[in-house]
C-alpha cells in the first residue's frame, strides 16, 4: 500500500503539527506514508472565488503529484471535498468548453484515491481503536464540507469514542456552519464574526476542555473567536488526538 500525505496549505503554512501528528499515527498503524514534494494547493480558494480556469493547473499539479499512490490522506475535509466534489465538474466543464478530455482523466485518476484523514482510518484500514490516550473533556465540531459534501457521519466521533480517557460531550447546534467558509469570511465578515461568536459560545457551554474538527481552517475561525471571548477552550484537530499516547503531555 502506498500512501501519500497531503498537508493542504492551511496545515503546511500554520499548523505543521496536525501533518506530523498524521504521520505519527498512520506509522502507528503500520502505514508507510510518503509526502510528496510537488504538491501545492488544491485550487479550494481560487475556485470559490469564480476563478476556475486559473484552478486547472492546480488539478494538473495534484494528479502528477500523486497519481503513482494507491491512496492519498489528507487532514482537511474541505480540501478532500474539493478534489473529490469539484475536480470531476472542473473536468466536464472543460470538456463542455470543447477542451477535450484531458481534465476530466487527470481528476478520474486521483478522485478515487482521495481520503480524509477519518474516512482513510474507518473506510480502508477498518479501525476506530488507533490506541490513543487522551484524558480531556472534548466536544466535536463536524464541519460543513465534511458534513454536507463528504458525508463523513459517525466516524469522528466513532474514532474520539474509542480514545482512552477522552470525555466526548455534545455540543449543542453541532451542525451550523462556524462562519468561516474560507473567501466567506473575507467577504461577509460581519456575518461570519457573529456566526463564530455563536459557535463558541455553544461550545464554551458545554465545559469541554477542547473542541476539535477536521479542518484547521474552521478551527483557526473557532479558535480565533474562542480566544476574543476570553474562553479556556483549547482548539485541537482530530489527528492530534488520535496521534496522542499515554505518553504524551498536553
Amino acid at each position: 500500500m502506498r500512501v501519500a500525505l497531503f498537508i493542504t496549505c492551511v496545515n503546511d503554512t500554520l499548523y505543521p503539527r496536525t501533518g506530523q501528528a498524521v504521520v505519527t499515527l498512520l506509522e502507528r498503524l503500520g502505514v508507510e506514508v510518503d509526502f510528496p514534494p510537488e504538491q501545492s494547493c488544491c485550487g479550494q480558494p481560487q475556485f470559490n472565488t469564480g476563478y476556475r480556469h486559473d484552478t486547472e493547473p492546480l488539478l494538473r499539479r495534484y494528479a502528477t503529484a500523486f497519481r503513482d499512490y494507491d491512496y492519498i490522506v489528507t487532514p482537511s475535509g474541505s480540501c478532500a471535498a474539493m478534489v473529490r466534489d469539484n475536480y470531476p465538474r472542473m473536468g466536464a466543464k472543460a470538456a463542455a468548453e470543447g477542451r477535450g478530455q484531458e481534465l476530466s482523466d487527470l481528476a478520474a485518476a486521483v478522485v478515487p484515491k482521495t481520503h480524509e484523514l477519518t474516512e482513510f482510518l474507518t473506510n480502508v484500514l477498518k479501525v476506530t481503536d488507533v490506541g490513543a490516550y487522551y484524558p480531556h473533556t472534548v466536544t466535536y465540531h463536524p464541519t460543513c464540507h465534511g458534513l454536507r459534501m463528504l458525508h463523513l457521519g459517525d466516524r469522528p466521533r466513532a474514532l474520539l469514542s474509542a480514545v482512552k480517557g477522552l470525555d466526548l460531550v455534545e455540543l449543542p447546534g453541532a451542525e451550523e456552519c462556524c462562519g468561516f467558509g474560507g473567501t466567506f469570511a473575507v467577504k461577509n465578515a460581519a456575518v461570519s464574526a457573529a456566526m463564530g461568536a455563536d459557535k463558541a459560545r455553544n461550545i464554551t457551554g458545554t465545559g469541554a476542555e477542547a473542541v476539535c474538527t477536521v479542518d484547521n481552517s474552521c478551527q483557526m475561525h473557532i479558535g480565533g473567536t474562542l480566544a476574543r471571548q476570553g474562553s479556556a477552550v483549547r482548539p485541537v484537530h482530530i489527528a492530534e488526538i488520535l496521534a496522542s499516547t499515554e505518553g504524551d503531555v498536553w
